[in-house]
């Protein structure tokens, strides 16, 4: 085989997607740059992989230096991203394979050269891990005994599904991925119209869309609410929150990684799943946006999350003693500093108790007008905030009062550090029966100059004009340091580029805090 270096390869990878190849066009990249990656220390082939119902998976195997005959190893199956094709993790799993792994990737069924359509982590897909798990312990050393899956995004989702279905997969390494879909792309009952755009964009690029997905687009960009019932069972079936009891009976150690600035899968709904499972888990929270944080691992340079999933499937395929399962299962990076805090569980994050910020000033404005606040651009803005410490940003003092509304604490004389799920509840008083608002908290500097700390969408439909009715709404998980001499801000407007907003023409609404029910925010608090 011609040689080249990890690298070459991985740009070869990311300079096809970037152009826009389609897949026939990238046909003969796999061949020659992902054959080419492998060094005397580890040898790498290309297959065609059996999977469900027929379907043949491109896949490549890298088994370990001088694997003898007779000698079994543990075995790691890696599924491809969304819209990326099989060489995605060969920086990965050579360095998985040096360690004594044996590691297949391979196409997920419907993108690229893989045959099938794309089901979106559907039975198909579950079913093909299972499949090119047997078709390993046949073809390669590998060690039915000890299986391991691991992805990034699209196929964290699929492992974790995968991990309910087969049990003789014992440990899983999920980054930047989901465990429910539907409070993932539609929570607040909004569609997170940059995310599946991007997505949608991303499958008829990259792959073939099946008929399913097709009519799934068409309704959910169609705001086809006479199908949202439908919408949400399709995403139940693939949500692993559906079917946590299956996980914990089967035993695989999981350990799950996110970025707090996630705009495709939020971290809430990976923090709520994690507290819900019984066996062995770690949960990891670091600043960025979607596959931020693993990416630069993808091209074979220093990555914590790697890192950390090297010992994980160290620690639970191969029996290491290295220490990651006695360390605080917990583990999350601030976005206000690069260190690392350890908590036994989730709800232990926000320890420090919650300080509860009063909304009590009504506060009218018009809708279907964009204040200027919002919660900045897909994978462009949590990115800037992870590498420069730069969110998006806001004059408060500055912001329309007609289309935002404002509520503001005192100055703080000492700092604050948020930690976990902010929560809001209020009373709203629509003039239509439907309507989106979107909250957003502040970090406001002496100069009124607010940096975000987090937000999320809320939809409502069939209410009766003029009634108020409360709304519960939780924000996206973070953490955020507010320094001494700065206040919080909640902002609440109707309209940001990230999501569908439902407010008819010449809508109103009004948030007041009645003395039965007070209106606040509730922000939890890292222990002193």
């Amino acid at each position: 085989m011609r040689r080249t270096t990890t690298a070459a390869a991985v740009a070869t990878l990311l300079a096809a997607t970037a152009l826009g190849l389609a897949p026939h066009q990238a046909q003969a990249a796999p061949a020659a740059t992902v054959a080419a990656a492998a060094d005397a220390s580890s040898q790498i082939r290309f297959h065609d992989i059996p999977g469900s119902g027929g379907v043949t998976l491109k896949g490549n195997v890298f088994t370990p230096a001088g694997a003898s005959s007779g000698r079994t190893y543990p075995l790691i199956v890696l599924p491809t991203s969304w819209g990326l094709p099989q060489i995605e993790y060969i920086a990965q799993a050579k360095k998985l394979a040096d360690s004594g792994y044996v590691v297949v990737s391979y196409t997920s069924r419907g993108f690229w050269l893989s045959g099938g359509s794309i089901e979106v982590a559907g039975p198909p897909d579950i079913a093909d891990v299972s499949a090119v798990i047997d078709w390993a312990l046949a073809n390669s050393p590998a060690d039915a005994d000890r299986i391991g899956l691991g992805g990034v995004s699209y196929a964290a989702g699929i492992t974790l599904l995968a991990s309910a279905h087969d049990p003789r997969i014992k440990a899983v390494v999920a980054m930047s991925g989901w465990a429910d879909l539907i409070d993932s792309i539609y929570s607040g009952r909004t569609q997170h119209l940059q995310a599946a755009a991007m997505l949608g964009a991303a499958g008829y690029l990259t792959g073939r869309p099946g008929p399913e997905l097709k009519t799934l687009l068409g309704n959910f960009f169609g705001s086809r609410l006479d199908q949202e019932q439908q919408m949400i069972e399709w995403g139940k079936k693939r949500s692993t929150s559906e079917q946590v009891d299956r996980i914990n009976a089967n035993g695989a150690a999981i350990m799950l990684g996110n970025a707090w600035g996630d705009t495709i899968f939020p971290p809430n709904q990976y923090a709520k799943f994690y507290e819900r499972l019984t066996g062995p888990k770690r949960l990891e929270f670091r600043p960025g946006d979607h596959a931020t944080a693993e990416g630069s691992g993808l091209l074979g340079l220093p990555n914590d999350t790697w890192t950390n999933a090297h010992r994980w499937f160290d620690r639970y395929l191969k029996d290491e003693r290295n220490g990651i399962d006695t360390e605080a299962p917990v583990q999350i990076k601030s976005r206000s500093d690069d260190g690392y805090e350890g908590y036994a569980d989730w709800k232990s994050v926000g320890s420090g108790g919650t300080e509860r910020l009063a909304l009590s000033d009504s506060e009218h404005l018009f809708a279907h007008v964009d204040s200027g606040a919002n919660g900045g651009i897909l994978l462009l803005s949590s990115a800037l905030d992870q590498f420069a410490k730069a969110p998006p940003i806001v004059s408060v003092p500055l912001l329309p009062r007609a289309f935002a509304a404002v509520w503001q604490s005192q100055r703080y004389d000492g700092a604050r550090r948020v930690r976990g799920t902010v929560e809001l509840h209020t009373t709203v008083t629509p003039t239509k029966g439907d309507g989106t608002f979107v909250a957003y908290l502040y970090d406001v500097g002496p100069l009124g100059i607010g940096k975000l700390v987090s937000n999320a969408p809320y939809t409502f439909h069939g209410k009766s004009p003029g009634r108020a009715f409360g709304v519960d709404l939780e924000l996206f998980s973070t953490a955020y340091d507010v320094p001494a001499g700065h206040r919080l801000a909640l902002v609440i407007d109707t309209v940001d580029p990230l999501y569908i907003e439902h407010n008819p023409l010449g809508a109103q609404l009004t948030f007041s805090s009645p003395h039965t029910d007070p209106s606040y925010v509730s922000v939890p608090l890292r222990e002193q």
